[in-house]
């Protein structure tokens, strides 16, 4: 027969492995909700892989849009114009995932540094597919701001780059990577002090909505433009006639 004091030894050596295994359980729980906090938040990955997609998005199309403008105004040639759009499309891309993290705290070097890991991938995969799509377009790239082929291949070229970087910044966000890795800045509380406290948030629906109108005005000045064009040879005729 088993001893009294062996009996509680022997049940506090039960409560104590339990006890540990319980330590153990939570221990591996908090991994579990620090690696799956990406894909609970804002619906879901999808929708996480969706609105950095789209953060990408703007930054590139406000880049080559000033990058064709700057080029057509100095006048470049087309080979250059271009890398100045692609090169001002990554420093706009950038620039916009920069702001909530400074906004949140984070030191310029420190934040630009964490942007620099999470948006190259995308925006790059944008620039490569978004210049493809305007190449492959007839006269889209020699079309010159003013026109409407510029601007429906850009929305054409836009809306095939989104959909291309789409799965690659889920992609990362499942492995903790791209913009998984600004999860943790997005969630800290604004600084209300110095200057930091005048940096703008800018949600995915802003966002959208800033790159329906910039393709919406670019494409009305140039109809605009093409019927003030067509008109205008017209009423030469007439008045050569009389």
């Amino acid at each position: 027969m088993t001893s009294h004091d062996e009996h509680l030894h022997a049940g506090h050596d039960h409560g104590g492995h339990q006890h540990s295994m319980h330590e153990g359980h939570e221990g591996h729980g908090g991994d579990h909700s620090a690696h799956d906090v990406h894909g609970a938040h804002g619906g879901g990955v999808n929708a996480m892989a969706a609105s950095a997609t789209l953060h990408c998005l703007t930054g590139c199309a406000i880049g080559e849009i000033a990058g064709l403008m700057i080029g057509t105004a100095i006048g470049l040639s087309t080979g250059w114009t271009i890398v100045l759009a692609v090169t001002l499309a990554f420093a706009f891309g950038y620039a916009l995932s920069t702001l909530p993290l400074l906004k949140s705290g984070l030191a310029v070097g420190a934040a630009f540094s964490v942007v620099l890991a999470a948006d190259t991938l995308s925006i790059a995969t944008m620039e490569l597919v978004d210049n493809l799509v305007m190449a492959l377009i007839p006269g889209a790239m020699e079309a010159g701001l003013v026109n409407v082929v510029f601007w429906i291949g850009m929305m054409i070229a836009l809306s095939v780059a989104f959909v291309a970087a789409f799965p690659v910044n889920r992609y990362l966000l499942q492995r903790g990577k791209g913009h998984a890795l600004t999860h943790q800045y997005h969630g800290a509380a604004p600084v209300q002090e110095g200057v930091r406290r005048f940096i703008p948030s800018f949600s995915s629906g802003a966002l959208a909505a800033v790159i329906i109108a910039f393709m919406l005005g670019g494409l009305s000045v140039a109809v605009a433009d093409e019927m003030g064009g067509g008109s205008a040879p017209a009423e030469q005729v007439e008045m050569q006639d009389h």
